[in-house]
């Protein structure tokens, strides 16, 4: 499970992941969940450093992200590090902010109940080992079985290996060919996985499908 920081190859996706637990979570609970989740998620897609797993903001700049007064930003940052999903790196102190890291790990067991909400693809992606990149260390993984090589479909897909395998490994590799022709069409194990490749990945296989075979379509099904 990523537990630390989400940095490196496939960060992108452990990135959206945690995102995406952590409010579907909040909508299944009551309103002042549900608000405190929605400020942490504006906190960490507009000022969290995942490199370095620092937020590093005042409590004026907070107050103006939330709309509320400051007042309100010390009372929900404390119990923001109550819940755990906040953790404080280094105390404020005169003329410095406070430094807080994300508890990864308490929002994933917090979140938990809700990953089955989001399609069975998660879980296995979030209970995965997650290599560490500053320290060289290497996490094998099983094969990924490949498409055929003279397919149109295995060129592209193993042009999107070379680029990025883990994304391929959690994305790329568990799309079927179904049309191979004026349109390659790809269907997806679930429909969550379809939206995300659509909405997030598209592009990245279209610019590929379109430099392999000019002016073949692309669908996701």
């Amino acid at each position: 499970m990523f537990v630390k920081k989400a940095v490196g190859r496939g960060s992108g996706t452990r990135k959206y992941d945690l995102l995406t637990v952590l409010a579907v979570h909040a909508l299944a609970q009551d309103k002042a969940v549900q608000r405190q989740a929605l400020r942490l998620i504006s906190l960490i897609t507009a000022r969290y450093n995942w490199q370095n797993d620092q937020l590093t903001v005042g409590q004026a700049e907070i107050a103006r992200l939330w709309s509320v007064d400051v007042r309100t930003v010390k009372r929900e940052m404390a119990a923001l590090r109550a819940r755990g999903w906040l953790v404080e790196r280094h105390p404020a102190a005169r003329g410095r902010v406070a430094v807080h890291g994300l508890g990864i790990a308490r929002i994933l067991e917090d979140t938990r109940g809700a990953w089955a909400l989001v399609g069975p693809d998660l879980a296995p992606r979030l209970e995965a080992p997650v290599a560490e990149p500053e320290t060289g260390t290497v996490i094998p993984f099983r094969p990924v079985a490949l498409p055929a090589a003279e397919t149109l479909w295995g060129r592209v897909s193993r042009q999107l290996m070379a680029d990025d395998q883990s994304v391929h490994r959690a994305w790329i590799a568990p799309l079927e060919p179904v049309e191979e022709g004026a349109e390659l069409v790809l269907r997806a194990p679930t429909g969550f996985h379809a939206s995300y490749v659509q909405g997030h990945l598209s592009g990245r296989i279209g610019a590929i499908l379109a430099a392999i075979a000019p002016g073949t379509g692309l669908r996701i099904i």
